[in-house]
């Protein structure tokens, strides 16, 4: 599965496509990225296209605008679903094609905190999903959500 990162290939909306050198069976595997220092320095992609699917990592609360972590879980949860639509959207994917998540949160008491952003962005959707109690990479983290999304 040679990927070609020496020739990234498109940015749109502060979100860049590297096109994978091989055609896949199920078609053209595009890696996608926000630039994001993490996305280096730990050798991943933000969301990977594969045919139909759309598989994206864990994404924190942290704003690319600002260039900041916002302080309350709420707060970041909401941040966490922008960059989700963004990317989605740059796969070619709506929100309303996540078909599994899974949220790390890093104490039980965030949960009841947590469910009301999550009822906002989910509740029509529905997605099956598992819940994480979990340290995360850096102490101001909260909350971590991965997503994944079919086209029907």
């Amino acid at each position: 599965l040679g990927v070609n990162l020496a020739s990234r290939g498109d940015r749109l909306n502060n979100v860049w496509i590297w096109k994978q050198s091989r055609t896949m069976e199920a078609g053209q595997r595009r890696l996608i990225s926000t630039g994001s220092e993490f996305e280096r320095r730990y050798g991943y992609s933000r969301a990977v296209v594969q045919g139909n699917w759309c598989f994206v990592s864990g994404v924190t609360g942290y704003d690319y605008k600002t260039m900041s972590m916002p302080p309350t879980i709420e707060e970041q949860a909401k941040q966490c679903f922008q960059t989700i639509d963004g990317v989605l959207k740059e796969g070619g994917f709506r929100m309303e094609e996540i078909v599994r998540v899974q949220y790390t949160i890093t104490c039980r008491e965030h949960a009841e905190r947590l469910a009301p952003i999550l009822e906002h962005y989910l509740s029509e959707i529905r997605p099956a999903a598992t819940m994480v109690v979990a340290g995360l990479i850096k102490e101001e983290m909260l909350v971590e959500i991965e997503v994944t999304a079919m086209k029907p």
